[in-house]
């Protein structure tokens, strides 16, 4: 996976021409039939800056904008964009500053969830929450009801046995600390765990077992230089930063951590983890070779590989072993299942500048892996998968995200059949324009 910066920004040009204008489109056209279960939004976030620099502009740093597809009995009722009211957007519109305490800046653009009755919108390095409404309009900004001491996570995992949400929260200002953060299920922080940290890491995700908590702390650190020639987004990939995982159990403290030395490299998202039979924690991530090392507007990796790591608790070892080395990212379970044994996991396979080229359905049982293609000059985002019932077995059910068609200038939200992975979708819902590649979609099904 190389990319070539070439002349101007690519994260401004192409697929990835910001939209100007919020807009709302009803009665969208769909192919095939969109399956009856259905019934709910599928919502996506992303940067869409407003005013950016070609030169400085990174993609990570936009202003943040939200869309969805409202889907009910086999129709998709409505497109929306929205950009999240930071301050800068609110003036921008001229409009009032949207309300709630904020942290050490306000734009917010990487994820958007459901969570304790309310739809966040989430970034991670300083910023609180967003709370949005079901048109997509902000409506506050949230510490949740006064418990959350500083920023949150871009990358919160709910705990489908326990209901609460876990995260581990870093903060651009605050860089000699990290925080592993528990929300309960009624959307306040329950447990929050100050852990002491070199040079202030980039830490996008984290994940869990029964047992742990499992911290990323990889050699993608806050720059001093960036910082002080005031780059928006002042991160860059650090060799004297130790690389390590960390093990921290669930109700344990700082001191109970048990770190384990890796070699360099850099992690953006977990698929699983869960706990083995014989002691040692088993971890399936997306690792890239090294990270923002030579680009200054996004992601620069040349090799990236879905690997498994056997971290041993009582000898400190990891082990690492490569599933696939194709090029591939934005990994998703069935989330039933995180924390635990599992079998399935869909990733995006990759072009240059993080472009989506298909799909992938790894069976980690059976050692298998499938593709979906969708043609040429068509590009996937991250596919979450959602189960067709409680009850559905582990790919018993539907993969759903954005699908951008180059060529024609327009978009689809695509939803696959999981157990006919590599047949035509079962439905398309047509958005006629190209919604900018972003970061994290999920679908939010009506109660």
């Amino acid at each position: 996976m190389r990319h070539s910066a070439g002349p101007g920004n690519p994260y401004l040009s192409g697929v990835h021409t910001p939209m100007q204008k919020e807009l709302t489109i009803e009665d969208l056209p769909v192919t095939g039939t969109i399956p009856p279960a259905l019934d709910g939004r599928y919502l996506r976030m992303g940067p869409n800056p407003m005013k950016p620099s070609p030169a400085r502009y990174h993609w990570f740093s936009g202003d943040g904008m939200i869309h969805g597809i409202r889907i009910e009995k086999g129709r998709a009722v409505w497109y929306r964009n929205r950009w999240i009211r930071s301050t800068a957007v609110s003036k921008a519109l001229g409009e009032a500053r949207v309300e709630g305490p904020r942290n050490a800046f306000d734009t917010v653009n990487t994820n958007v969830v459901r969570f304790a009755g309310k739809t966040l919108g989430l970034v991670e390095a300083g910023s609180t929450p967003v709370e949005i409404d079901e048109r997509l309009r902000t409506l506050r900004y949230t510490d949740f009801g006064g418990t959350l001491h500083g920023s949150f996570t871009a990358h919160p995992h709910v705990d489908p046995l326990t209901g609460e949400m876990h995260g581990i929260c870093y903060d651009v200002s605050r860089r000699r600390a990290i925080r592993y953060v528990v929300v309960t299920h009624e959307g306040k922080v329950r447990r929050e765990v100050t852990i002491p940290i070199e040079h202030g890491p980039m830490i996008h995700d984290c994940a869990f077992t029964k047992r742990f908590a499992i911290i990323l702390d990889l050699p993608v650190t806050f720059s001093l230089w960036a910082g002080i020639t005031r780059h928006p987004f002042p991160y860059r990939w650090n060799p004297s930063h130790a690389a390590r995982v960390g093990l921290l159990p669930r109700e344990g403290e700082a001191r109970d951590i048990i770190w384990c030395s890796i070699d360099p490299c850099y992690v953006f998202h977990a698929v699983n983890s869960y706990d083995a039979a014989n002691g040692s924690v088993i971890l399936d991530v997306i690792v890239h070779d090294r990270m923002f090392s030579r680009i200054k507007a996004g992601p620069d990796s040349q090799r990236c590989a879905l690997e498994r790591w056997m971290i041993d608790p009582a000898t400190k070892r990891v082990e690492r072993v490569t599933i696939d080395s194709t090029p591939q990212e934005f990994p998703r379970p069935d989330e039933r299942r995180l924390g635990q044994p599992y079998r399935y996991a869909y990733t995006m396979t990759m072009t240059g500048w993080f472009l989506g080229s298909g799909l992938y359905k790894h069976d980690l049982e059976a050692g298998t892996r499938q593709t979906h293609d969708f043609g040429p000059q068509r590009h996937p985002c991250e596919f979450m998968f959602v189960p067709a019932h409680a009850q559905a077995e582990e790919d018993e059910g539907w993969l759903i995200g954005f699908v951008i068609d180059a060529k024609a200038r327009t978009t689809e939200l695509t939803i696959l059949d999981a157990r006919n992975f590599a047949d035509a979708p079962q439905a398309s819902i047509r958005i006629p324009h190209i919604v900018p590649p972003g970061f994290h979609g999920n679908w939010l099904q009506n109660s």
